[in-house]
């Protein structure tokens, strides 16, 4: 039965694709049967999340996108509904198992293009069955048409297995992509439909693995995997009693140039909340007070050169350097102190510009590296659409050029370390689009590297635990008006699973 829970394992198109064949080669299944499946799967979600629609305008394109849409024609007839077809297609092109289930809907009404804009205001729901996950180009004329259409008629829309016009590897709108209420993703999870564009195209996201045999999916890469809460009591297991404050590690923060001392305190008190024993923060003076007034626990030391860092260096066992940093001479200077330690490093903010343009750095394997998709691009001498229309392809070559583990922000946040595949955060909300909310995950992922977390753990779960906090505050209070410092109460809680 179709699910809002989605499985923890991604696929890319080629994955998708071989689960498919082998689906259909093993389970000696008859011609059509995940056509089937996938059309009555669509009808069940339909009726569920839409049950006032009786009167459907179904698209259908060519190929099995199309071949499924014509089944949710054909069972929402027999169910005693409305449908209408709309073949984009022409049905004399169509091959294979499509041509096969199109046949079977000879009484379902058809119009054609002409016909659309009186269908739209004539229409409950529009069922998107036109393009399917192997668009790899750009949208051609005839289907962005319709999709424009469908987008401008104002009506809720269905989108089979991706919402047309989308790259299921990217997450990237290929010219033009339909804005779906809802879409049904069938056998596996296209990585492409939690980053990028992806959210915003898809609506509400169900699931259906077709009843594929799980022995199917173990011969297929997973291409990403997608971190639940479950996992948080695996790296956070209860602490002995016998725990004191030497044994859970030692941040220190370093930022907060002249202007900036509010993100080198959020940074702090997250690493705090996160669970570190100890936290330090080597800052600019006018900034102690202020500091120590909102987190007395902290130690705060105002600094103004490498000489005075120096021995806060030396306590530390792990650095989160960037929040408020600026970018002149005071913080090159601490930055290059703390890059020339072999202390593990969360570098963030303004620490990133810095490497990107004034500071030389030698790729390490025991640092966290936190862009968005701006400083990404700096780094990689390139622009931000660039990075966003491929951010799986931007993460790599980010992971390869300074090595250690990369955390690529954004909708669906991207992990990358060596050896591993990349994790995608599934959680968090619109509402964390604002100031601070990096400094408290930088400062997040510096505790629990104090904790003992390996460098790709402790960013894993920091960006889950930092997602899932800001979905509570928008439980809370919603979304809108949503400050970074509303996110810090909760973090004991999600942190003791």
């Amino acid at each position: 039965m179709p699910t809002l829970e989605l499985p923890t394992s991604l696929y890319s198109t080629d994955g998708s694709r071989a689960i498919d064949r082998l689906a259909l080669a093993q389970d000696d299944l008859p011609e059509g049967a995940l056509m089937e499946r996938a059309g009555a799967a669509a009808l069940a979600v339909l009726r569920q999340q839409f049950p006032a629609a009786r009167r459907l305008l179904v698209c259908c394109g060519g190929g099995n996108n199309g071949g499924d849409g014509y089944v949710v024609a054909r069972l929402a007839a027999e169910a005693g509904l409305a449908p209408v077809l709309l073949p984009v297609v022409p049905e004399t092109a169509l091959r294979g198992e499509a041509a096969l289930m199109a046949a079977q809907t000879e009484r379902v009404p058809r119009i054609t293009l002409a016909d659309l804009p009186a269908a739209l205001n004539n229409t409950d729901l529009v069922v998107d069955a036109l393009l399917g996950t192997g668009l790899a180009s750009r949208v051609r004329a005839d289907m962005a048409t319709v999709i424009g259409s469908l987008n401008a008629g104002h009506r809720p829309v269905l989108s089979l297995d991706i919402p047309s016009g989308l790259n299921a590897d990217t997450g990237a709108v290929m010219g033009l992509a339909v804005r779906a209420s809802a879409t049904i993703t069938f056998i596996c999870v296209k990585q492409g439909l939690l980053t990028g564009e992806g959210r915003d195209h898809c609506g509400q996201l169900w699931f259906d693995d077709l009843d594929v045999l799980p022995g199917d999916y173990t011969a297929v890469p997973v291409s990403c995997h997608r971190p639940s809460p479950a996992l948080l009591s695996d790296w956070l297991p209860r602490r002995q009693r016998g725990g004191h404050k030497g044994r859970y590690g030692h941040v220190l923060v370093i930022g907060g140039d002249h202007g900036y001392g509010g993100a080198v305190i959020m940074a702090a008190q997250a690493a705090g909340r996160s669970g570190a024993g100890l936290v330090s923060v080597a800052t600019r003076p006018e900034h102690c007070a202020p500091l120590l007034t909102r987190q007395p626990e902290m130690m705060v030391r105002g600094v103004e050169d490498t000489a005075d860092l120096a021995p806060l260096l030396a306590r530390a066992s792990v650095v989160v350097i960037g929040p408020g940093l600026g970018q002149e001479k005071w913080g090159r200077t601490l930055l290059r102190a703390a890059l020339d330690s072999a202390l593990p490093l969360v570098v963030d903010a303004d620490a990133l510009n810095l490497l990107c343009d004034a500071v030389d750095f030698t790729p390490r394997a025991n640092w966290v590296l936190t862009p968005h998709p701006g400083e990404a691009a700096r780094l990689l001498d390139t622009d931000t659409a660039s990075v966003q229309r491929d951010r799986f392809a931007a993460l790599a070559a980010l992971q390869a050029e300074t090595g250690g583990t990369v955390l690529l922000k954004g909708v669906g946040t991207l992990i990358g370390s060596d050896g591993q595949g990349p994790a995608l955060i599934s959680y968090g909300n619109p509402g964390m689009g604002t100031g601070g909310m990096g400094d408290v995950l930088s400062g997040m992922i510096g505790g629990l590297l104090a904790q003992g977390l390996p460098p790709a753990a402790a960013a894993t779960c920091g960006a889950l635990a930092h997602a899932l906090a800001g979905d509570r505050v928008a439980v809370a209070q919603g979304e809108r008006g949503m400050l970074a410092t509303d996110l810090l109460s909760h973090l004991p809680r999600i942190l003791n699973p």
